[in-house]
């Protein structure tokens, strides 16, 4: 009787108790935690190209876009004929990521270094004679915490002339880095940027004859 009694015991306990990974139980799962990322809708959401041509930026994104060796010269046109606008003398190197060259603008004289990310949900904007340094990464998405269902928050980033997102740096959703503006090393730009400011870690902005000179590494005296 006594075992009897602990298995019943230990089915009612499962059946009121779920694991934090069931996926039964979703009345239970949405009292506890608040949110059911299964009913993520991704409502306003438009991708911009059909399902076949998104597959084919895919393939030639990660077999040739981003490898070792294609030559830098060619990713402009690349890109180009996937729809982005790309000016001239535009340098693109290794491991680049765009997530889609249809809502990507760049001018002319840009410089992407090596392993930088692009998620461009929505379109990205890069002014001329801008540089986004080595691991930078430019996220125009993002999702709304108060919503049950996770649903998106995504925004356009542009990053206007001269300006530039040091090495590791993040640029988030609905921001603008102004001319000559800098998103230091390692920093986070959740806010617009004026003119020639300067964000270092730390979220601190500071003009220039108050920082010292931010470089792709990090900084120097």
């Amino acid at each position: 009787m006594a075992q009897t009694s602990a298995a019943h015991h230990r089915a009612a306990r499962s059946k009121t108790a779920p694991h934090p990974g069931d996926t039964h139980g979703t009345t239970t799962h949405q009292r506890l935690g608040g949110r059911s990322l299964r009913g993520f809708t991704g409502t306003g959401y438009d991708k911009g190209r059909s399902l076949p041509v998104q597959a084919a930026w895919y393939a030639v994104l990660h077999l040739v876009f981003a490898t070792w060796w294609f030559p830098a010269r060619w990713r402009p046109a690349l890109l180009r004929a996937f729809g982005a606008r790309v000016g001239q003398r535009v340098l693109i190197r290794r491991g680049v990521r765009v997530h889609w060259p249809w809502k990507l603008d760049i001018g002319d004289d840009v410089w992407i270094g090596e392993d930088a990310w692009i998620l461009n949900l929505e379109p990205v904007t890069i002014g001329h004679d801008c540089c986004v340094s080595q691991g930078a990464l430019l996220c125009t998405g993002s999702h709304r915490r108060r919503s049950a269902t996770f649903e998106f928050d995504n925004g356009p980033i542009r990053l206007e002339a001269g300006s530039w997102v040091a090495a590791r740096a993040v640029v988030l959703r609905g921001v603008t880095v102004a001319v000559g503006a800098v998103v230091g090393a390692g920093a986070v730009a959740h806010r617009d940027l004026a003119p020639d400011e300067v964000l270092t870690v730390g979220g601190a902005a500071v003009t220039d004859a108050s920082v010292p000179t931010v470089s792709a590494k990090g900084t120097t005296p």
